[in-house]
């Protein structure tokens, strides 16, 4: 679970220092009280290896006790910071399309709530669209590019969608596992989003048959501001209950000309990312507050559970462009 780098992902920090501190006092063994307010408060971020479960704490000595006690508290600081949320984007700017052509995209992993940091993201395993059931190979289109966030830069790429018979294109991106050292696993996005040219509905609603992928029951590229989406998390083609789903604000959109983003039309909520869970049916629904592109990412919830030697976080990532309604 990948809450362990988000907002609490430090109570691991907290409880670990508390007991190295009662253990100086010897009032209390370090393990089985964390074990004990683990099972108390029931967290799902436990499920997950957390960094600090794999560190050895039986200390023989004073010195190491306290050395190890710094070295929590150390923890503690870095780890209490804002949430944010991996998230893959296959983007273009216009989604409802009146005339053929070339649509220009771009792709790259990022945090786009807090135009927060660009990960290095390597050449995609897969990159097409779907247009009447046919499939458009887009990778040999690709062309590597450097995307400047608020903080770094990182290795992105851009892919040109040629544009020519009426209907929906489902863009569809499978990336190369990204190592996130910090977790110290390997996390896949399979991506989805949506391009439609002169109105005509085809494909938005069909399943494309990948590992894991997220099935729009809305329409997901005129959504209405105030109305809500609703969606179906699939793996394999079958339904996953209780998949936790991470929900993005693109509030930087990328500039098309720059590879940098755009001004930042929002803030990241207090709380850190928001978060749903999918029904016995793999369904959910959420209400989509403010017109523009919102990601949601089912989380581990493809088949494939490990990638070269470590554990993967396979996801399923959809988004979709929602519309105020505009006076005549």
């Amino acid at each position: 679970m990948r809450l362990a780098c988000e907002t609490l992902r430090f109570f691991p920090a907290v409880l670990y220092a508390i007991g190295l501190f009662l253990r100086l006092e010897r009032l209390i063994p370090v393990r089985p009280f964390y074990t004990y307010v683990a099972n108390v408060m029931d967290w799902r971020i436990f499920e997950r290896r957390h960094f600090l479960m794999k560190t050895s704490y039986k200390a023989d000595s004073l010195l190491k006790s306290f050395a190890k006690t710094a070295l929590c508290v150390g923890l503690f600081c870095a780890a209490f910071s804002p949430a944010k949320a991996h998230f893959q984007l296959v983007y273009t700017p216009e989604v409802n399309l009146t005339a053929a052509g070339d649509v220009p995209l771009k792709l790259l992993f990022w945090h786009p709530f807090e135009n927060g940091h660009v990960m290095d993201m390597a050449e995609p395993e897969a990159l097409y669209a779907i247009n009447r059931g046919k499939r458009i190979d887009l990778k040999d289109s690709l062309k590597a590019i450097q995307f400047t966030g608020q903080s770094n830069q990182g290795k992105a790429y851009e892919a040109v969608l040629p544009v020519k018979r009426s209907g929906d294109y489902v863009l569809v991106a499978v990336p190369v596992p990204y190592l996130e050292a910090s977790e110290d696993l390997y996390i896949q996005q399979i991506t989805k989003s949506y391009v439609n040219l002169r109105g005509v509905p085809t494909d938005w609603s069909e399943t494309q048959g990948l590992k894991t992928e997220i099935r729009p029951l809305t329409k997901p590229y005129n959504v209405l501001a105030g109305a809500s989406f609703t969606g179906q998390v699939l793996s394999e083609g079958k339904p996953v209950a209780g998949a936790e789903i991470e929900i993005e604000f693109m509030a930087a959109e990328p500039s098309m000309t720059d590879n940098k983003p755009l001004d930042a039309t929002a803030s990241p909520m207090p709380g850190g990312t928001v978060v749903l869970l999918s029904d016995d049916n793999g369904m959910f629904t959420f209400g989509i507050p403010k017109a523009g592109f919102w990601g949601f990412a089912a989380l581990g919830t493809g088949p494939d559970k490990s990638y070269d030697g470590k554990e993967l976080s396979q996801d399923a990532v959809l988004w979709l462009r929602a519309y105020d309604v505009k006076k005549r």
